[in-house]
């Protein structure tokens, strides 16, 4: 019978260290320049680890999570640019598709088209995914994670009606800076939702391996000309503390 055993990744540094404050019997181990601690949340054994940044870090660390600590599902956690204008700072998004927006080996094979897999997106497994839907809107509808915000918090970040958005996101090696990267973008793959520069890489390491996993995103900028400002507060002060919540309502 198998163990089940979370992964954890969180794709801010700041993220992770207020989950690993949750471990008990906590340990560490120290491969390929990362930090694993493994420990209980829960009553539910886990493993938790800072992704690094970019596609091939984070398969990199995911790919280690599967091999060396046997992880049976993932949970990945952390922020994004918003692409979509409906969206604001502080929703959360949780992909039910992955996209490369980035890879693109035509003639060869189609645009998006992952080598030797065939698929141009990647789709979470639907029950895993429609439970952890439920607990993170039932959490948002309630004030969960607003809630651990002073007011002067949400005024400064311009925090209001938070709403959780199920739907695509895109991965690739850059950082959206100005509104005309997310026009191209919007060109070319008009159902995206937000861009980061993991997801879909976890995400094509866990169907390699037929691991469990679900993306979820929360929006600390729009992803343009403003995109740096104010982003390391966003994430010290409130990306930390929302995903800290998320996954203390999804383990167990």
């Amino acid at each position: 019978m198998n163990v089940k055993r979370i992964g954890i990744l969180g794709a801010m540094p700041e993220e992770i260290s207020g989950i690993v404050s949750l471990l008990k019997d906590k340990q560490e181990v120290i491969k390929g320049m990362r930090k694993y601690y493994t420990g209980i949340i829960n009553d539910v054994e886990v493993v938790v680890v800072f992704s690094r940044w970019g596609k091939v870090a984070s398969a990199t660390t995911v790919t280690h999570l599967i091999i060396e600590f046997g992880i049976t599902e993932l949970i990945f956690t952390g922020v994004a640019g918003a692409i979509n204008k409906d969206l604001n700072i502080g929703d959360i998004v949780i992909a039910d598709s992955l996209v490369q927006h980035d890879l693109d080996a035509r003639p060869i094979m189609d645009r998006f088209e992952i080598p030797l897999l065939g698929k141009t997106e990647l789709f979470p497994p639907k029950k895993n995914l429609n439970r952890i839907i439920d607990r993170v809107a039932e959490l948002v509808k309630n004030e969960g994670l607003i809630n651990l915000l002073s007011l002067k918090q949400q005024e400064s970040f311009l925090l209001i009606n938070q709403k959780v958005v199920v739907g695509q996101i895109a991965s690739g090696d850059k950082f959206f800076s100005s509104d005309l990267d997310k026009e191209n973008l919007l060109a070319i793959l008009p159902d995206v939702l937000c861009v980061e520069m993991e997801g879909a890489a976890v995400a094509q390491v866990c169907f390699e391996y037929d691991v469990s996993y679900v993306i979820i995103r929360i929006i600390s900028d729009v992803a343009n000309e403003n995109a740096v400002v104010n982003f390391n507060e966003f994430v010290s002060q409130v990306a930390s503390k929302f995903g800290v919540e998320i996954i203390l309502n999804l383990i167990g």
